[in-house]
């Protein structure tokens, strides 16, 4: 792949910028995303990576000869989500922008930053701008949260809203992609937006596998083999709705011997933990990926009943670890969990969740894990993953940015 034969016609390296909301130093979505894409970059392109992140202080940090560099600016931690910062300074992100002339800018989410790349772009055109949709956030921040306090009517009327805004905003982009097909695109479409691009993330498969499982891990948690353990990774938060699983649990019949492990942080831990069931188990977030691959691989079943999932890679690397997985038939959950690799039952409904939990026990559960590593395997690498970015998207954005901006110099 040379992406320096770009359609600007220039045999110069590329700056690549990314600028979102939505970074933690603990995991996330987006995080690891950015992370491969850093590394790809580096390693296999000439070219340079810009990141424009919220942090706790102004700084600039530069790597590689240059070739990586961060922007960190002040931010203040979003409500009852420590892990993550608001980054509201369109002005400083701008500033950031016009010093470092980025050839292609990207944006992981849809509130305010996205407004200062397209000033940007306005000041300088050749400049290509993309965007991704990572997070269905009329539904999930919108409609959802509201719904409880000012009811579903209205809180239906913002989320309608919410989305026209979106088709407004991704309208004015070079290049936009979607994670998904059921977790995006269609939707993206139905907005006016023409031409989604579709960008499948990716699994660390070296990292996430079945060789991982540790007796002696399970030994730990007091589990026989013949009793299962279930696992849950991710936020605990009303997005990510592990309330249901835990309910879900709380009804399979103790005779079972099943315990629920959640690896995570979020304002509901405290809630699971205040229900006092030796069950269920909180050991908190896990930042080491060999470890967070040992507690997977250790256990029998992934469980989410996240109904709006772009795309899943916390079930894909469960995937990758052997794991059979119960989720709900909704966002992108049925492109993760074909026919043979699972259960899915409907968004909310905890009882459902629960048959289908013990369904998937009473059978062959390992083969339905091993179908499922071997899927993941063949379709979700990070290398496939950079190579439709690098050498689809990104081509496609910059080629229509060179053509929008002939078109805008005078006569």
């Amino acid at each position: 792949m040379n992406l320096a034969a770009h359609p600007l016609g220039t045999e110069r390296p590329l700056l690549l910028a990314d600028l979102t909301q939505s970074w933690s130093a603990v995991g996330g979505g987006v995080g690891t995303y950015l992370r491969h894409k850093r590394e790809h970059i580096l390693e296999h392109t000439p070219h340079r990576h810009l990141m424009i992140l919220p942090g706790e202080h102004d700084v600039v940090e530069e790597s590689d000869g240059g070739r990586a560099i961060t922007v960190w600016l002040r931010s203040p931690h979003v409500p009852f989500s420590p892990n993550y910062r608001l980054l509201l300074r369109n002005r400083s992100v701008r500033k950031a922008l016009a010093a470092y002339r980025p050839d292609v800018i990207e944006c992981q989410d849809a509130y305010n930053l996205p407004h200062a790349a397209l000033k940007h772009r306005a000041a300088y055109p050749k400049t290509a701008l993309i965007a991704g949709y990572m997070t269905d956030f009329p539904t999930v921040y919108v409609a959802r949260p509201l719904s409880r306090f000012l009811g579903h009517g209205i809180a239906d009327r913002l989320g309608r809203l919410s989305y026209d805004y979106c088709g407004r905003l991704y309208r004015q982009f070079d290049a936009v992609y979607a994670l998904s097909e059921n977790g995006g695109a269609r939707l993206l479409r139905s907005l006016g937006v023409e031409d989604v691009q579709m960008l499948p993330l990716g699994v660390e498969l070296d990292d996430f596998g079945p060789d991982r499982r540790d007796p002696a891990l399970r030994s730990e948690l007091g589990l026989a083999d013949d009793q299962p353990l279930l696992i849950y990774v991710g936020r605990m938060d009303i997005e990510k709705r592990p309330d249901i699983v835990v309910d879900a649990f709380r009804q399979l019949p103790e005779s079972l011997g099943a315990k629920l492990v959640i690896l995570g942080q979020g304002p509901q831990k405290e809630q699971f933990e205040a229900l006092g069931d030796p069950r269920i188990l909180t050991p908190g977030f896990v930042t080491d990926r060999t470890v967070l691959a040992r507690w997977l691989a250790s256990a029998d079943l992934y469980v989410s009943a996240m109904p709006n999932e772009t795309f899943g890679v916390s079930v894909i690397e469960a995937q990758a670890s052997g794991l059979p997985v119960v989720g709900v038939n909704g966002g992108a959950m049925p492109e993760r969990v074909l026919p043979g690799m699972g259960r899915l039952g409907p968004v909310g409904d905890s009882a459902a969740m629960a048959a289908n939990i013990l369904e998937v026990l009473g059978q062959d559960h390992r083969a339905m894990g091993e179908k499922g590593r071997t899927w993941v395997s063949a379709e979700y690498s990070w290398q496939h993953s950079m190579e439709q970015l690098l050498g689809t998207i990104i081509p496609h954005a910059l080629a229509k940015a060179a053509k929008r901006a002939a078109a805008t110099v005078p006569a």
